[in-house]
């Protein structure tokens, strides 16, 4: 009698996700695919209407990096608290906590909680996340290097109203649906994340990314507008959407378009104007003035020490602050901002509506349309 010879093969790591029916492939979930820079996020702002309070939070789940991280910010009488923390995921990405910091889902695009507790920095936070408005999918970001897929994801985008509280020095902040409003989003899919490229495609090449978003609310809509664009001013991804309030589909714009004016010697908007073209012809303008920028390195974003991905070890925190009025905007970390901004919506009737949000940008390298030729050079 011969016996077929078989292969034991050690079975693949079980979750708690799997005990889900989301499963997209035959792999368990703990699995994402084969690309190394998978990554899974939220990220939530939130602001009061004169911008006297702004926090922000952001998590990052990278499966094939096995890592998480988050890290909660705190604008508060002009300085900028960054709480971070980091850790080893062990391949169970339902588990949403990292240190003193945790995301729950509490009615999925619905409502969103954010916990913060870190009695070591004097920060300690409940915050529910309301959705104002449905969720709008952006299209797909898909970029290349040459022959390598660079970006290749999906984002929701939900503007929203909070409760809760924020307790940071002392100091309790009470947040209100009536008065606190922001945006939330999540991503998922491939980006640049964890440690350099070793072997980046050849030949080199220069760095260049030009990034708006500009998510605004207003008393009984929201708007978003976004722009990735090449060194000469070309899109190659846009998307303007104004929408109502409630469980109505937001209406997405057949055109759109910006300009900035930039504070000479930065790369930062001293002004902000959109135009967008609704689906029937209409023209609406959207100006945005920003007042001060959040450093979205508080984030991970260009950090140094904390970038998004980054092996910190088995389980780590950090802190620190930036006074907002000694921040050197020219530094490569503080590129990346998210500027809170007074807003004004001109619709196709003419009709002018108040509102607050944040213009987003991340402007490295050479772009025409701005007169900027170098990779950090200011504007002239």
């Amino acid at each position: 009698m011969t016996l077929t010879p078989f292969i034991m093969r050690r079975p693949t790591m079980l979750s708690k996700a799997d005990d889900f029916p989301i499963h997209q492939t035959p792999e368990p979930i703990a699995h994402a695919g084969s690309d190394r820079n998978f990554y899974d996020r939220y990220f939530f702002n939130g602001y009061s209407p004169d911008g006297d309070v702004f926090f922000a939070v952001a998590m990052g789940i990278y499966p094939n990096l096995n890592i998480i991280d988050a890290s909660f910010c705190v604008v508060i009488d002009g300085v900028q608290h960054n709480l971070r923390a980091s850790r080893h995921l062990n391949m169970e990405r339902m588990d949403t906590r990292v240190g003193p910091i945790a995301v729950e889902i509490e009615a999925p695009l619905e409502r969103l909680r954010v916990r913060v507790d870190s009695p070591a920095h004097g920060i300690s936070a409940n915050i529910l996340f309301h959705a104002r408005a449905l969720p709008v999918e952006e299209p797909r970001f898909i970029r290349r290097a040459g022959p390598r897929i660079v970006m290749d994801y999906t984002r929701l985008t939900q503007n929203g109203s909070y409760e809760g509280e924020i307790r940071i020095s002392g100091r309790t902040i009470k947040l209100s649906r009536a008065v606190h409003l922001g945006t939330r989003d999540r991503s998922w899919g491939i980006r640049p994340v964890g440690a350099a490229d070793s072997q980046p495609p050849a030949p080199a090449a220069a760095p260049q990314f030009f990034w708006l978003w500009a998510p605004c609310n207003f008393a009984d809509r929201f708007s978003l507008y976004h722009l990735n664009a090449d060194a000469f001013g070309s899109a190659w991804n846009t998307a303007g959407v104004v929408g109502a309030l409630g469980k109505t589909e937001a209406v997405h714009m057949q055109a759109c378009r910006s300009s900035l004016v930039l504070k000479k010697g930065t790369r930062h908007a001293q002004s902000a104007s959109i135009d967008l073209v609704t689906p029937g012809g209409g023209a609406i303008n959207i100006t945005m003035t920003p007042k001060w920028n959040f450093y979205m390195s508080g984030l991970g974003y260009l950090h140094p020490e904390w970038g998004h991905g980054h092996n910190k070890g088995p389980e780590a925190v950090g802190y620190d602050t930036h006074d907002l009025s000694k921040v050197d905007e020219t530094q490569f970390p503080f590129l990346h901002v998210q500027a809170f901004s007074s807003v004004v919506l001109t619709d196709e009737r003419g009709e002018r509506h108040a509102g607050a949000g944040v213009l987003e940008q991340l402007i490295l390298g050479p772009y025409a349309p701005l007169n900027l030729s170098g990779i950090l050079d200011g504007a002239p």
